[in-house]
């Protein structure tokens, strides 16, 4: 097994909010696929995203720069080593959306968030809206449900268009991700 990279201060809090922190990696891997079991990882089209090529824990060509071919076997170091660089980048990205320090479990689940939609995605979302102003558990909650207790960011574009919008599809396990990111945000809020 590989030494797992280390996680490193945020540029903009400091030490007080870690990017790349073990609890986020270990809940991508649950998330993402893990499809191997830790070993080599195959590159697969992703379905729900459009066939993207995607490969370990949910490395796209968005978020690496490092080609991603379908069919390839990427090796379990590889894959820390390039998901590592790829989420602290994202993750310096995302938190100039926080205006205040986030506690650890909401920036994580704010990233993973990010990580599933893209940076810009989160920090436009009502979530970072509340978070911003200190509504840590309301913005927890906002990344699984309307303020109507509606599920949202759980729908893939079917590729049909009705009424001149795409059609939307609602799919459960991205429902099981937004819940999950709910409870793991709200751990240890003050």
């Amino acid at each position: 097994m590989s030494d797992q990279p280390k996680p490193v201060p945020s540029k903009k809090f400091g030490p007080k909010l870690a990017l790349g922190a073990a609890a986020l990696v270990a809940f991508l891997a649950v998330w993402e696929g893990g499809k191997d079991g830790g070993g080599d990882s195959s590159v697969y089209e992703d379905r729900l995203a459009s066939n993207i090529p995607t490969v370990c824990n949910g490395l796209t060509r968005h978020v690496t720069s490092t080609p991603i071919i379908v069919g390839e076997k990427w090796s379990a170091d590889k894959c820390a080593v390039e998901e590592q660089r790829a989420l602290i980048s994202m993750q310096l990205k995302l938190e100039t959306c926080f205006n205040r320090p986030p506690p650890q479990s909401v920036f994580d689940m704010a990233s993973s968030h990010a990580w599933n939609f893209g940076y810009v995605a989160t920090c436009g979302s009502l979530a970072m809206q509340a978070w911003n102003r200190g509504e840590w558990e309301l913005g927890c909650r906002r990344l699984a449900f309307s303020d109507g207790g509606n599920p949202v960011w759980s729908y893939v574009k079917t590729g049909r268009v009705v009424n001149g919008k795409p059609e939307m599809k609602f799919v459960r396990g991205l429902a099981n991700r937004r819940q999950a990111e709910f409870q793991e945000c709200t751990k240890g809020l003050p």
